[in-house]
């Protein structure tokens, strides 16, 4: 059944079927999630409460003007398609304002189906490279296994218990790199020139690495914020859980990085020389 991997038109849809489309949902970020004050975001919400600036027909009346008026934060965010699964699917297209009996419940879902679309979206990548059969079926069986439970009702999505699916999930994952990773690094080893490449939840906040080669190397969870990755080669990176806000990736080459997510690189800086993944959009707050 498996060949190793997911091959073209099928790893393509599952991958299309994860991409928000906010004309079909009820402005749930904008309203769902709890906002903190910060540099991301110019002001405090609580969780159900609308954002000041969600209108009438869901649309935010500053959109074109986010990054300026303080809501950085609000042009990282990528839902990955969990919204209008909510809306859509699990409330069968009704408002939250015109039934508001069905509020708290959808406010609720919404987080849990967030997160079942990001591990699906993990699932879809590492489905997308040459693993062997059996892993290929783990991570197949895992993925229909988190898009049957998108379907379910609103209380057996709110009965979830994440962690259940997160740490099958993440072992896989975890698989999934380390053989990529020792592939690349087999080809790319020097051996009179041998170098570390587990990083895992390093602290490199401020680093510079302009100009460094830092190919098949593992930084799940690192904290990146406001790094120098200029002109770095990133290829086969782990990126998964890793922080980079504010991280310059101007001219890096990402073009293999494994795990790096909209949210993620949203969240940087970067130019028209970063080289991205394919399935990922080059920010329009990029400069040139």
């Amino acid at each position: 059944m498996f060949g190793g991997k997911i091959k073209g038109n099928t790893a393509k849809k599952m991958r299309v079927s994860l991409q928000a489309e906010c004309q079909n949902c009820f402005g749930l970020c904008c309203t769902a999630l709890n906002i903190v004050a910060s540099s991301d975001f110019a002001m405090n919400k609580a969780a159900g409460t609308p954002c000041l600036h969600l209108q009438a027909d869901y649309s935010c009346h500053i959109h074109s003007s986010l990054r300026e008026k303080g809501f950085k934060g609000c042009t990282v965010f990528d839902c990955l398609g969990a919204g209008q699964m909510v809306s859509q699917t699990t409330f069968k297209g009704q408002d939250w304002r015109k039934h508001p009996q069905i509020a708290e419940n959808m406010f609720r879902v919404f987080p849990i189906m967030e997160q079942l679309y990001e591990m699906m979206a993990y699932l879809a990548e590492a489905l997308s490279y040459e693993v062997s059969s059996s892993l290929a079926e783990k991570l197949h069986n895992q993925f229909e296994q988190l898009q049957h439970l998108t379907r379910q009702d609103a209380d057996t999505l709110l009965a979830i218990d994440i962690m259940t699916y997160r740490m099958p999930i993440n072992a896989l994952l975890l698989e999934t790199s380390e053989h990529i990773r020792h592939h690349l690094i087999s080809k790319v080893s020097d051996a009179k020139t041998k170098r570390k490449y587990n990083y895992r939840g390093v602290d490199w906040v401020g680093k510079n690495f302009k100009g460094k080669d830092l190919t098949a190397t593992d930084l799940r969870g690192a904290y990146l914020i406001a790094a120098n990755l200029q002109n770095a080669d990133l290829r086969g990176v782990d990126f998964i859980g890793a922080d980079l806000r504010d991280a310059d990736l101007s001219g890096a080459n990402l073009s293999t990085s494994m795990f790096l997510t909209q949210m993620q690189i949203n969240s940087a800086k970067g130019n028209h020389k970063t080289i991205l993944p394919a399935h990922l959009k080059r920010p329009s707050h990029w400069n040139d």
